[in-house]
């Protein structure tokens, strides 16, 4: 029997990196010792601290029953602090914080919290794919803005504002941004805020690379007036190397979290209690740790440069996050080029195409790779450079 599945699975593909790192495993399963060099999945550990309070946390009397959709009211409060001491914002943890099992959840809920079918969303190109994914599956329309180079990969929002708005609701920006590594900055904030205000339109910032490389990490909140017309999504996956324990936090105004909430406590039954004693410790950590990671993260961007050098690309050394964007030489096809690189080299990096049409002569590299896998690929590469 035959049972037809919903039409909304007409709207949307497989993740690209959920079917190709299908290939790329049969490959490693047939022998071939291939590098993933295209995925942000942190390779190092979450400080030891981290580990010893989710362990603490497992014999603890109730730590394996139901926790509240809201969260520990101590994690909240954690959230808060680290909100205060990082951004300089300041949120109540009662209501204007709640905690996610992930970021990317965090982006269904708020799309099912204010998108109905024929709304209009704003996604960036390049941009998250998630973001469009997640428009079409909830029957709203994607709309896309670009982000070039030319323009230092920031919205054009004078041409933005020419465009009939009437049918947007949401906004998404990301910065600093994947996957061109644009850091934002206030005054870009300030034109975003003004922007979302005059046509009425919910901005939501997407901000998991705050502290990968980056110097100067803002929240979008600290901009004044924000909370009217802002969220921020947030995560402990790539500051933490926390990735696997799924652990995000959407912030903004007590009546938008309450929306959002009313959408997360019908789709799950909280987090694990062990989970949530961990990721305080973690929002707790002291400088140190930034430091540290960050150490490692330069060693590797200046291996991943030279390899980018090697296949003849341009890149940005201002750039943040934990990618490097690079431009291939003109008229090549990266998709081409990274399958070719993949089956003759063993290196698989991602293809610009996959993020939008704008991404297209352009490929980027992770730097969740260590150190001595990169100089391997750099040796890889140079036998058929």
């Amino acid at each position: 029997m035959n049972i037809e599945t919903a039409k909304r699975l007409e709207t949307v593909e497989e993740y690209y990196f959920s079917s190709k790192l299908r290939e790329v495993r049969g490959l490693v399963a047939a022998g071939k010792p291939v590098l993933n060099m295209a995925i942000g999945s942190p390779d190092l550990d979450p400080p030891k601290t981290v580990v010893q309070a989710i362990q603490d946390a497992v014999t603890v009397n109730g730590a394996h029953k139901y926790q509240s959709y809201q969260g520990l009211p101590e994690l909240r409060e954690a959230i808060s602090e680290f909100y205060s001491k990082k951004y300089q914002v300041s949120l109540n943890p009662e209501n204007e914080i709640l905690p996610l099992m992930g970021s990317k959840e965090g982006i269904m809920h708020i799309s099912l919290a204010y998108l109905n079918e024929g709304d209009e969303v704003l996604v960036p190109n390049p941009g998250y794919p998630t973001y469009t994914s997640v428009t079409n599956l909830v029957g709203a329309t994607p709309v896309f803005y670009d982000l070039i180079e030319n323009n230092g990969w920031e919205p054009d929002f004078h041409s933005l504002s020419k465009m009939d708005l009437s049918k947007v609701k949401i906004m998404w920006v990301n910065y600093p941004n994947m996957p061109t590594g644009a850091s934002g900055s206030v005054k870009l904030y300030e034109k975003m805020i003004d922007f979302a205000k005059k046509h009425s339109i919910l901005l939501v910032k997407d901000n998991p690379y705050s502290f990968i490389l980056n110097d100067s990490p803002i929240s979008i909140l600290s901009i004044k007036g924000a909370k009217e017309v802002a969220l921020e999504l947030n995560s402990l996956s790539k500051t933490f190397n926390m990735a696997g324990w799924r652990v995000g936090m959407v912030s903004g105004s007590a009546d938008k979290i309450e929306a959002i909430l009313k959408v997360k406590s019908n789709m799950d039954s909280g987090m694990f209690q062990g989970i949530q004693r961990g990721a305080i410790a973690a929002l707790r950590i002291s400088d140190d740790w930034y430091d540290k990671m960050n150490a490692i993260y330069k060693e590797r961007r200046v291996l991943i440069w030279q390899l980018a050098s090697l296949l003849g690309c341009s890149y940005d050394q201002t750039a943040k996050g934990m990618f490097v964007w690079a431009k291939l030489p003109k008229g090549i096809d990266a998709i081409e080029f990274i399958d070719n690189i993949l089956y003759k080299n063993d290196v698989f990096i991602a293809p610009g195409d996959i993020f939008g049409s704008n991404g297209k002569g352009y490929i980027r590299f992770s730097l969740c790779v260590s150190k001595e896998n990169i100089k391997e690929a750099i040796k890889r590469l140079q036998v058929t450079a």
